[in-house]
């Protein structure tokens, strides 16, 4: 397994995130065998939200229940959440956002977050408000580092003016077919070409440049929530002909490739997976690793429709 370095973090992340946004309806043993088989894999980095299952906190409470670290093995593994969704409308007020990782760190059963991330933005947030919040969750020792998700780098910057602590990681929706976040900056400048239009102000390179680590989420979903693209023969059969060809090659699944493409981007994205299902766990993180070539990653971006000029 792949791991990487957050910027003022000791313990190096793996570059494959099992996400548990679905885990709900699981029974306490499947859960356990879900995490083992990623423990197993190498990855050390699980994701949770306050909105995720049937109700507020509902799959970090199934988690926490179901799962107990011992005090070291607690310190060798990331649990990261977020915060700010509400029923119809976003919430990054103070109090919110205090409320919330209480109310996070009680359903997970953990004394504090390794991460705490604001999800979609709030246009109505008041950075010095957040900064606030994010002072207090420090200083009480309930979330050690800080982070966004689905944000611009304008609203980033906005918010590191009142804000102190580094904003380590964003996470955005990344696939193959599900590219703009690096189609755009391929096709630039390309006035009849849908894929130059930049949709997220530069966001790659924005965080190249300032050491900000990209989570892809729905890592195999062909569009926004659009069904997953892995054996899909009928809409992308290039594609698949081409996973195929190089899962062969790699001795892994064409899941494992699908990871290995995003992956192999010099940015060091991890890759947020939202299975229930062990084996599809291990499947993924084969490819935390796999060395696809120039030729073999530009290929895959073309067999999926997008243009390399």
């Amino acid at each position: 397994m792949k791991t990487l370095s957050l910027p003022g973090v000791d313990l190096p992340a793996s570059n494959i995130i099992l996400g548990l946004m679905r885990i709900q309806e699981l029974s306490d043993d499947e859960i356990r065998d879900l995490v083992a088989a990623a423990r197993d894999s190498g990855i050390n980095f699980f994701d949770h939200a306050d909105i995720y299952g049937s109700s507020r906190h509902g799959c970090e409470t199934r988690f926490g229940k179901a799962i107990t670290f011992s005090g070291s093995e607690r310190e060798q593994v990331y649990i990261q959440s977020k915060v700010g969704i509400r029923d119809g409308y976003f919430d990054f007020s103070k109090e919110h956002i205090l409320s919330s990782v209480d109310e996070s760190l009680s359903a997970l059963n953990t004394d504090y977050l390794d991460i705490l991330l604001l999800h979609r933005p709030d246009t109505l947030m008041e950075p010095d408000e957040v900064a606030e919040a994010f002072d207090q969750l420090e200083s009480a020792g309930k979330v050690r580092h800080f982070g966004v998700s689905n944000q611009t780098p304008g609203q980033i910057e906005l918010l590191k003016r009142s804000v102190k602590q580094p904003l380590l990681v964003n996470q955005v929706q990344l696939s193959i077919t599900h590219a703009p976040l690096i189609a755009q900056g391929i096709g630039i400048n390309m006035a009849a070409l849908d894929q130059s239009i930049d949709r997220d102000n530069g966001l790659l390179d924005y965080s190249r440049l300032n050491d900000m680590t990209l989570q892809a989420w729905s890592p195999f979903q062909k569009g926004f929530f659009d069904g997953v693209f892995v054996g899909d023969r009928e809409n992308l059969p290039e594609l698949n002909d081409l996973l195929d060809q190089l899962a062969e090659k790699y001795d892994v699944t064409p899941i494992g490739i699908a990871v290995a493409w995003i992956t192999r981007h010099p940015a060091n994205i991890q890759v947020v997976l939202g299975t229930t299902k062990p084996e599809r766990v291990r499947e993924s993180a084969a490819g935390s690793e796999i060395p696809l070539t120039r030729e073999e990653w530009y290929g895959l971006f073309r067999a999926a429709g997008h243009t390399v000029p």
